[in-house]
């Protein structure tokens, strides 16, 4: 087991709650990324920290701009592992956390050994789905799920479509279950500014190029080769147009090398950027006219919500939690997933209209300050911590290193 203790470790008196999230690896995602906002801007005189890895973390874990977090990684080998959860139940012994928070089917097991560490207050939250199960019904799943139930006692789902699968095919009872949607960043995430520089490289765009993007981990359920295809379907359908149009997209993941030779071999390389994983997001979707989104599925999108707050009109599949954030012809639009031609379609309307792109965009950014805003969400996951907490009050006391 490796550890980044907190940078301002405490002398084991400190009396604030603390909160165990357990996750299966701190790394680039929307889970992580909803994690790292929550603990940044909750109030620190309220809970402390610490994340538990079941494998590892990366650099990833700079964003956390707490200095009382710990950091731990279990270093979970693949398949089976059964001394990871020997090496959990030790260090939840240490710490003795108030709350133990898992995420995500990956760390469901984990209820399990909070529960033989002696954890009263537990808690589960489902974020969204894999490719291997796209809307949670696999049977062996759901197993899973259902044989967990004893164990949480408060399940928060980030959109409605999960809440409702947990209630309808989970069985869980509407006073055990919280919805709580993921907050954006309107402050780092914001419209461009007058005179702002472009963080495009040089040459790639001009002032008459339109700047199609996305934001995402290049792996089978984000599905980026359905928009490289709807890309080149563009070619197409707007001859006169395709010329000025540039592809952005952002992020690292499995299918980078797979995305690169599409493009290669249809002959639009060079209408394309792929940076990889970058730490200025916020400036490259500025710099894009157009956000597209095409996963297969979703829970609540985290880039989604950045791009609105950029003043982004959103095309996005109509999956999971996307619904819940897109008002279809008011702020972007909603197609069928796994589908290239009729996302395509929907590119196509809003290039071929760019007074519309600029209304949805400045719609899409009303909405993300007026009801996706950092300080609800934060809110909605201490209304939780607070309830559970009235049942199990939490010990007088804290030992470990958090």
């Amino acid at each position: 087991m490796s550890i980044a203790p907190p940078i301002a470790a405490t002398d084991g008196t400190d009396q604030r709650p603390l909160v165990a999230h357990v996750i299966h690896r701190l790394d680039v995602g929307g889970m992580e990324n909803g994690l790292v906002n929550l603990i940044n801007h909750m109030p620190a005189a309220h809970y402390r920290h610490a994340i538990i890895c079941m494998t590892d973390y990366t650099d990833f874990s700079q964003r956390i701009r707490r200095a009382d977090v710990g950091l731990y990684a279990l270093h979970k080998r693949e398949g089976k592992d059964v001394g990871v959860h020997w090496r959990l139940r030790r260090l939840l012994r240490e710490l003795q956390p108030a709350i133990v928070h898992t995420r995500n089917l990956a760390t469901l097991e984990a209820q399990a050994t909070a529960a033989a560490a002696g954890v009263r207050t537990r808690i589960h939250g489902e974020h969204g789905w894999d490719v291997g199960d796209l809307d949670g019904s696999r049977a062996k799943h759901r197993l899973m799920r259902r044989m967990a139930r004893p164990l949480v006692g408060h399940y928060i789902a980030l959109s409605r479509h999960q809440l409702a699968y947990l209630s309808e095919a989970i069985g869980i009872g509407h006073d055990r279950l919280h919805h709580v949607c993921n907050g954006v960043d309107t402050h780092r995430f914001a419209p461009r500014g007058p005179g702002e520089a472009t963080p495009l490289p040089e040459g790639f765009a001009s002032k008459d190029s339109v700047v199609i993007g996305s934001v995402m981990r290049l792996q089978a359920v984000k599905a980026p080769q359905d928009l490289v295809g709807a890309f080149i379907h563009l070619r197409e359908r707007l001859p006169a147009l395709f010329p000025r149009l540039r592809l952005v997209l952002v992020g690292d993941g499995p299918l980078r090398d797979a995305v690169a030779r599409q493009l290669d071999e249809a002959g639009v390389a060079e209408q394309a950027w792929l940076p990889g994983a970058r730490d200025d997001v916020p400036g490259l979707m500025r710099a894009m006219d157009l956000f597209v989104l095409p996963s297969l599925a979703e829970g609540i999108c985290n880039t989604i919500l950045e791009a609105m707050a950029c003043g982004l009109p959103v095309i996005a599949t109509e999956v999971g939690g996307n619904p819940d954030l897109l008002q279809p012809g008011e702020t972007g639009a909603l197609v069928p997933a796994g589908d290239p031609a009729a996302l395509a379609r929907q590119i196509q309307a809003y290039l071929e209209e760019p007074d519309r792109r600029q209304r949805e965009g400045q719609a899409a950014r009303a909405r993300a300050e007026a009801a996706f805003s950092m300080e609800a969400m934060v809110e909605g996951y201490m209304k939780v911590y607070e309830q559970a907490l009235a049942r199990h009050p939490a010990p007088t006391t804290h030992r470990g290193r958090c």
